[in-house]
């Protein structure tokens, strides 16, 4: 009996791009309900964004960038003795470097998207490719690339997966308890963003987010703040703490995105600028999503299939694509520029959009 068909699903950039891939995780076990579906990711976010999910046999994590070229060449190469038939590159992985990996894994059928840097090189690291667009959502052109499997849409509508466990959900459960959060409007906050690049400049300031705070409890006795994020906002978080100097400011200790997730489930609201947390809350389906817009958002990034509000930013002006693209590269402009950017957003901006939400 000839061996099932492999599949590796690679997914090596940000955490929220891996939870964007999941309805194309689901549609490729649909299509091959024999085959052994694995995926790759390099963030510990992206493998936790994946644990549990029952259209995968295994999931491989290994954090490349810091394990260095010789060490990640050493572990692909044994990941090349799994023989796979088929590897996939999902949106957006535009760097090269992504392409590299597929060609070193040596699977027949390789798929990614053409991206704006294509060279001669690309015919050699893959040999199916589709057509990028920035008028198409990431989960779309994610699911377009079963096409240059043969494959076919077999699910009528796809939304973004999460598989939490009774341990995660009672987790949140017994936080809401401890915290004295019965009967409190939460509302989440994330004020980080990936660090990669140069993507750290798109922050929202935290002296804005501090005023902003400011307004929501000042409208409402019922609202409590829940600061989402890890160790990379902890140093962010006790500023604020510090500065908002309430006890309606709290900081879950959440030990993985899906307690996190979890969490983000109870709340009513949620603010973020374009991070993995603002795809974990739409994927939640928490109420009132509300966006504040940077210089890399776009139509391929929104919450997906959910309802939101864009917190327009009158420094960008519609011109997202000439500060950021999908060609490997960071943000166009200096930090001071960048910075200035966020700036223009004021607080008082951001209480007119949320207010009549948490009103409601």
């Amino acid at each position: 009996m000839p061996e099932p068909l492999k599949i590796l699903v690679i997914s090596l950039a940000g955490i929220g791009d891996t939870l964007l891939a999941t309805p194309l995780i689901h549609e490729l076990r649909l299509n091959h309900p024999e085959a052994r579906i694995e995926a790759l990711v390099m963030w510990a976010g992206s493998r936790d964004i994946l644990a549990g999910n029952p259209h995968l046999d295994a999931v491989h994590h290994f954090q490349m960038l810091k394990e260095g070229p010789w060490r990640s060449f050493r572990y692909l190469a044994s990941l090349r003795r799994q023989h796979y038939g088929v590897t996939l590159n999902t949106y957006p992985q535009s760097r090269k470097e992504y392409r590299l990996i597929a060609r070193l894994l040596g699977a027949p059928v390789r798929a990614s998207h053409r991206y704006e840097n294509r060279s001669w090189l690309d015919r050699w690291l893959v040999n199916r490719e589709l057509e990028q667009s920035y008028e198409r959502h990431s989960v779309d052109q994610n699911l377009g690339l079963l096409g240059l499997l043969g494959d076919r849409l077999r699910l009528e509508t796809h939304a973004t997966e999460l598989f939490l466990s009774p341990a995660e959900e009672a987790w949140a459960r017994e936080y809401r308890e401890r915290a004295g959060l019965a009967g409190a409007r939460l509302v989440g906050f994330h004020v980080g963003s990936g660090k990669t690049k140069n993507l750290a400049l798109r922050r929202w300031p935290l002296e804005s987010y501090r005023g902003l705070i400011g307004l929501l409890l000042q409208a409402r006795p019922d609202i409590k703040v829940l600061l989402f994020g890890g160790p990379e906002e902890a140093s962010d978080h006790a500023w604020l703490l510090e500065k908002c100097g309430s006890g309606r400011v709290l900081v879950p200790e959440t030990r993985n995105m899906k307690q996190a997730a979890a969490l983000l489930g109870g709340c009513h609201a949620f603010l973020s600028i374009d991070s993995a947390l603002m795809h974990l809350a739409a994927a939640m389906r928490v109420p009132h999503q509300f966006v504040i817009e940077t210089a890399t958002f776009n139509k391929t990034i929104e919450p997906y299939a959910r309802p939101y509000v864009l917190i327009r930013n009158p420094a960008v002006r519609g011109r997202n694509l000439e500060f950021y693209r999908y060609d490997g590269e960071g943000i166009r402009g200096t930090p001071e520029e960048l910075e200035s950017l966020m700036r223009a957003v004021t607080p008082a901006m951001v209480f007119e959009q949320m207010a009549p939400a948490l009103a409601s």
